[in-house]
């Protein structure tokens, strides 16, 4: 060892593989001085046992006689039971775990941290369990065991009395890819159904959000997770079938139309596309690893599920329609009147996954610039969506600003979008999956037009709709104040029809 004692883990691993490497992954699995020889029938395994003999005498191996156990079904290898079924944590070092009292000072917060990381690819969502002991390690903050961090230990603990056991991948089968992305961590599950068609897990994986991964909008974060979780588990998914079950739909939008993407997720898309994906809605998975890793990955309180109606046609025909992914189109104006008083308007489109459209256009009250009256536009589509229970939603504008505040790739300084700019992100987590896009303005002509209010639109020969245009207010935040009452004054409500057609 030429370059000292600090290699002679690496030297000594080297040296075995040099020595069993006709038999590695095959007949026997070493790691540096451990070593087990597997088979798959009971017949095969003296003969198994004759060969590394062979091979250990040759190259004047010894083995320890207290240390080794010959002809066994399940055994202890590298800290884990390891049996026919698959492997399962130790439960000495679950125990110990167990009954460690709360750390007192950091040092005994990194030995636990220590513990977990060993066995971490056995609990899922390890990041956001362990979240409250981020908060407490971090270089300048005084270590205060709270009420949250012991809350945190204690899940932990009850989490650990019934562990789950891990299965090997089989070649041949296709992988089921879980992935989740909560409000400050990512976390993903790889499964395979075996013989009886029964999902076993694989591996769980999880890690924190870290800078401005946390402004990412919810189609970012899952995009983020499943990027994640392909670069841990590449040699388990290279070169096999994929089945990514994902809670938001246009997390296959996204993959599937490469051409209205962002630079960061067109950078994911070329990543993810040496990967043989197929991409599956949850409600159209139904397992034990699939309950197991929802119970760990919870939906919001505020959030709507899917449910499986069959004996409702009709209600399952609405839900079949609101859960897949509808376009919203948006644009605002504000622009001077001949009188010299300012006047906006907003006009948004709404899409279908079907193709119906659904237009509509507001006349605002009060005066306005034209980038709130762009938020407006894209407040008054969302509440839209959201009356008409959509899950799903695709945003479209042509304001640069405003898609890159809401997208926190700009920073909101204008004292008058501040409140807009919190409304909408307060809003887009109404929606199981949202997300947002810059568009040209040639492609958003037809919300252009209702937020213009312009006297022709693009309508081809023969086609006529029926356009509502109503005035409304600019969009009420309810903050509460001292003295004043919980009624906001009626505004002066206009409704207007107007009709266009296409003429030669």
């Amino acid at each position: 060892m030429p370059f000292g004692l600090k290699n002679a883990g690496a030297t000594y691993q080297r040296a075995m593989n040099a020595i069993f490497h006709e038999h590695l992954r095959k007949k026997i699995e070493c790691y540096i001085d451990d070593i087990a020889v597997k088979s798959r029938h009971k017949g095969d395994h003296l003969t198994d046992l004759k060969t590394m003999f062979k091979i250990m005498r040759a190259h004047q191996l010894k083995m320890n006689p207290t240390k080794s156990f010959l002809g066994v079904s399940s055994g202890k290898f590298l800290g884990f039971i390891v049996t026919s079924k698959g492997i399962s944590l130790d439960p000495e070092k679950v125990r110990a775990i167990q009954d460690m009292p709360p750390p007192k000072n950091l040092k005994e917060l990194r030995g636990l941290q220590g513990r977990l990381a060993y066995i971490r690819r056995f609990i899922s969502n390890l990041s956001g369990r362990c979240q409250p002991f981020s908060k407490i390690m971090k270089k300048g903050v005084s270590f205060v065991w709270d009420k949250d961090c012991q809350r945190a230990f204690e899940e932990i603990k009850e989490y650990l009395t019934q562990p789950p056991v891990l299965v090997a991948p089989k070649t041949g089968k296709p992988f089921l890819l879980y992935v989740r992305a909560m409000k400050h961590s990512l976390g993903a599950l790889l499964a395979q159904n075996n013989d009886q068609g029964q999902e076993q897990a694989i591996y769980y994986l999880s890690r924190t959000m870290m800078g401005v991964e946390h402004r990412y909008n919810p189609v970012e974060k899952e995009c983020l997770a499943l990027v994640f979780a392909v670069q841990k588990m590449r040699h388990y998914l290279v070169g096999q079938i994929i089945h990514v079950i994902s809670k938001m739909t246009p997390l296959r939008v996204l993959m599937t139309k490469p051409s209205s993407l962002n630079c960061r997720l067109a950078k994911w898309s070329i990543l993810l596309s040496q990967y043989d994906m197929q991409f599956m809605p949850q409600k159209a998975v139904k397992g034990q690893a699939l309950a197991d890793f929802l119970a760990d990955h919870p939906v919001p309180g505020t959030s709507k599920l899917y449910e499986e109606l069959p004996d409702e046609v009709a209600e399952t025909c609405v839900t079949q329609e609101t859960s897949l992914v509808w376009k919203l189109f948006f644009d605002g104006a504000s622009r001077a009147n001949p009188h010299g008083a300012i006047t906006a308007g907003v006009g948004v489109v709404l899409i279908s996954p079907n193709g119906h459209v659904i237009p509509r256009g507001f006349s605002l009250i009060e005066p306005c610039t034209n980038n709130v009256a762009e938020y407006n536009a894209l407040l008054l589509g969302m509440q839209f969506a959201e009356e008409l229970n959509i899950r799903h939603l695709e945003a479209y504008g042509d304001s640069q600003l405003i898609l890159n505040q809401v997208r926190g790739e700009y920073e909101v300084r204008h004292e008058d979008l501040i409140p807009y700019h919190f409304a909408v992100l307060k809003q887009a987590e109404k929606f199981e999956g949202f997300f947002i896009e810059y568009i040209p303005r040639a492609q958003n002509a037809y919300a252009d037009a209702f937020a213009s209010l312009a006297t022709s639109l693009a309508l081809p020969l023969g086609a006529e709709t029926t356009i509502p245009v109503t005035r409304r207010e600019l969009y009420c935040f309810k903050i509460p104040m001292k003295g004043s009452s919980d009624k906001t004054p009626t505004g002066e409500v206009y409704t207007t029809s107007m009709e266009f057609e296409a003429r030669d």
